[in-house]
């Protein structure tokens, strides 16, 4: 046993060997970091020319819309043009959704409204003027500004302008830029507006 003990502690303090363990270790280190970049490599290339990050960006700009016009029904109430998120809405439309509305539900939602607002126009709420133009719009548009258009790069300055016009005028509804970002029934609408400004930027700098 003591024989078998003096060995081993020749073996552990042994400086070839220390070394070459050490040449192991850091060897497999190498490949980690190598494994590691590439991996970041392939995701950022995915991200930018597989357009990943604009298709989540998208459809956070999506929500974000829906989010703001739901809002300004209930408690946000500015004067700021916010029919403006109806265009907005469709530019930024997941095209699966998107087709699905252009189908059949789409025009049965569409004819339902119609004839809402024609003969019963008591149960056609207020709240209800926008979405209902949101599918007419989607229905009814020609396959120009279906397709070309909104895959474009007319979609996206489109979405830019609407994004920027409700950021500066949200500013200037909040008294400022520090009260925008820092009033408690404000943020949520700054980050709202801030998504629909983000999206179109970076789908700008793709199509770059």
């Amino acid at each position: 046993m003591l024989k078998g003990a003096q060995s081993y502690l020749k073996m552990a303090t042994d400086p070839a060997l220390s070394e070459a363990a050490s040449k192991l270790l850091s060897s497999d280190l190498n490949e980690i970091g190598i494994a590691t970049k590439q991996f970041a490599n392939h995701v950022i290339q995915l991200g930018v020319n597989g357009g990943l990050l604009t298709t989540i960006l998208q459809w956070f700009a999506f929500f974000a819309a829906i989010y703001l016009l739901v809002l300004d029904k209930t408690n946000w109430r500015t004067r700021m043009l916010t029919s403006l998120l109806v265009p907005y809405i469709y530019l930024t439309f997941p095209n699966w959704l998107f087709g699905i509305l252009r189908g059949d539900i789409g025009k049965w939602i569409t004819f339902v409204g119609v004839v809402l607002r024609l003969f019963f126009p008591e149960h056609f709420k207020e709240y209800l003027l926008l979405p209902g133009s949101l599918i007419l719009l989607v229905v009814v548009s020609p396959s120009f500004i279906a397709g070309y258009v909104r895959a474009g790069w007319i979609g996206v300055i489109i979405c830019l302008a609407i994004g920027c016009y409700l950021l500066q005028e949200h500013i200037r509804a909040a008294g400022g830029f520090r009260n925008a970002f820092t009033r408690a029934n404000g943020i949520s609408n700054t980050i709202g507006i801030v998504l629909l400004f983000v999206f179109p930027v970076w789908a700008l700098i793709g199509l770059i």
